[in-house]
């Protein structure tokens, strides 16, 4: 310990000498600013907002959507390899936190060696052909005088928050988009029904078009309009098979079990519950949404980077030992005349690099800049994303009121064409427009439907899906704490002034 204070209080002379000007960190800073709740305008919260349930799909109701989320969860790639990533980031973890504890190897060399009788060897050795043998244990400790390995492993940690907060994203986004296909299918089959609802219509008033030509009352014109829509219902039917197919792949491709998808039974869109729509953009958001945790926890990794970029410009101090046997002539390895062993402080300081330490800290300033534009960006689509959210789903519950009065007036509308029509009062060109407006309405109301139910999937994801910070990583430092406090007292607060990393 006298050997390891002795070596301290030559690197603290060998400083406060000047001997580290050419290893200079001044001048090198952030200037990023992280953005806060009242910066985006987001309401004070004088109660907390009811919080998204962690499977939220299931308040839709439907069994086969519960199985579907629930197989894609367990079984889908995509979240497997955020899971891999986050193993990843645990793995380096565990290595950064092993560079704080000391090391140890053991050796063992054993060699049979000709000496030179022309070189500096003395007798009896020159000349000779002898065996020599070294059995040893080694260990070095470098001791974390400036929080060098501290700042390593807080930055490594930070990675795994991060990947565990991705790889909660991807739950997130997975379970969200396997609705929404579910919803889909659903409404891609609710088109088909009624493309097929067309087609016998028509094939009704075909029928009857007939029967009016053939009675005289009607000409070869109106045969011929009532047989031009046949071909455009079955084409439309076509169209919405295809569809309907494809959907139904990219479903199974989401579950990770291709064939699922083919024999799932379309629900009905009215059987499917609606789920409440928030009316305004809840003041704890920041904290409901698994990527903007994952953008700000990479802040912090890389904030503890500059600290740890920062710290290689102070002295390393080695702590080195050894202990075993050595001796020329293998029949005495293990004698105790054979004995050695060593101990003491290695001292490393860095006083000319031709600015590669600079070069570094740059490079670490900015990307912690890039790391808080980032965590500043997420949070802006996130406010953009539920204010969207919300938006529709106001607009498409007026919508869907003004489409049902429509939907009403061209039933209606088409009834009388149809029995001005029969009787002779009207003719077929009244019956085909009146016949294209209910279409249409019947098309409208089927999207809007689906719409409704795609906006509240959209709206669950935008406000987190459930997702809860672990409490013990729930709380993150300010980048100033961050730089202040990583070897502040042991390096004389030389890393108070090089953070200029706020939150606004």
């Amino acid at each position: 310990m006298a050997l390891v204070t002795t070596a301290g209080l030559v690197a603290a002379g060998l400083m406060a000498t000047g001997l580290t000007g050419c290893a200079d960190m001044s001048g090198i800073h952030s200037n990023a600013s992280l953005r806060d709740a009242s910066s985006l305008g987001l309401p004070a919260a004088s109660a907390p907002a009811a919080p998204v349930a962690a499977e939220w799909w299931r308040d839709f109701g439907d069994g086969q959507l519960n199985t579907l989320v629930a197989q894609a969860l367990q079984h889908n790639p995509s979240l497997k390899m955020a899971q891999a990533r986050l193993a990843r980031a645990q793995a380096v973890n565990e290595v950064a936190g092993a560079a704080r504890l000391p090391q140890i190897n053991g050796g063992i060399d054993l060699t049979r060696q000709k000496y030179t009788a022309n070189g500096a060897v003395p007798a009896p050795l020159a000349g000779s052909i002898r065996e020599s043998g070294t059995v040893q244990l080694s260990g070095s400790w470098e001791l974390d005088f400036f929080g060098k390995y501290s700042a390593a492993l807080e930055s490594a940690l930070g990675s795994v928050r991060a990947a565990q907060a991705d790889a909660d994203a991807a739950r997130v986004l997975l379970a969200s988009n396997v609705a929404r296909s579910y919803f889909q299918i659903a409404r891609l089959n609710e088109q088909l029904q009624v493309a097929e609802r067309t087609l016998a219509q028509r094939q009704e008033t075909l029928g009857l078009v007939k029967d009016r030509v053939n009675a005289g009352l009607d000409t070869q014109l109106e045969l011929r309009q009532s047989e031009g829509g046949l071909p455009e219902a079955r084409l439309q039917i076509e169209t919405l098979k295809e569809q309907l197919t494809l959907a139904r792949n990219a479903l199974g491709a989401l579950v990770g079990q291709p064939n699922v998808a083919v024999a799932l039974v379309p629900p009905a869109l009215s059987a499917i519950k609606s789920v409440a729509p928030a009316q305004a953009i809840p003041a704890d958001l920041l904290g409901r949404r698994a990527d903007i945790a994952a953008a700000r926890w990479r802040v912090e990794a890389a904030s503890k980077d500059v600290v740890n970029a920062k710290t290689q410009f102070y002295p390393n101090i080695n702590l080195v030992a050894f202990a075993g046997f050595s001796s020329i002539g293998l029949s005495r390895l293990l004698d105790a005349g054979s004995q050695q062993w060593g101990v003491g402080p290695a001292l490393r300081l860095p006083i000319f690099d031709a600015g590669r330490l600079r070069a570094n800290l740059r490079g670490k300033s900015a990307d912690l800049d890039g790391a808080v534009e980032s965590y500043n960006a997420a949070v802006i689509d996130a406010v953009r994303d539920v204010a969207d959210q919300v938006a529709s789903s106001q607009a498409i519950t007026r919508q869907q009121a003004e489409q049902r009065a429509a939907q009403t007036a061209a039933e209606g509308a088409y009834e009388i064409a149809v029995q001005r029509y029969k009787a002779g009062l009207g003719n077929y060109l009244y019956v085909l427009t009146a016949e294209t407006s209910v279409l249409n309405q019947r098309r409208q109301a089927v999207d809007l439907a689906a719409r409704a139910l795609d906006t509240q999937v959209g709206l669950m994801r935008a406000l987190g899906g459930g997702y809860t910070a672990d409490a013990s990583t729930a709380t993150l430092d300010t980048p100033e704490k961050i730089a202040d406090s990583a070897g502040a007292e042991r390096a004389a607060g030389l890393f108070s002034s090089n953070s200029s990393v706020t939150s606004r």
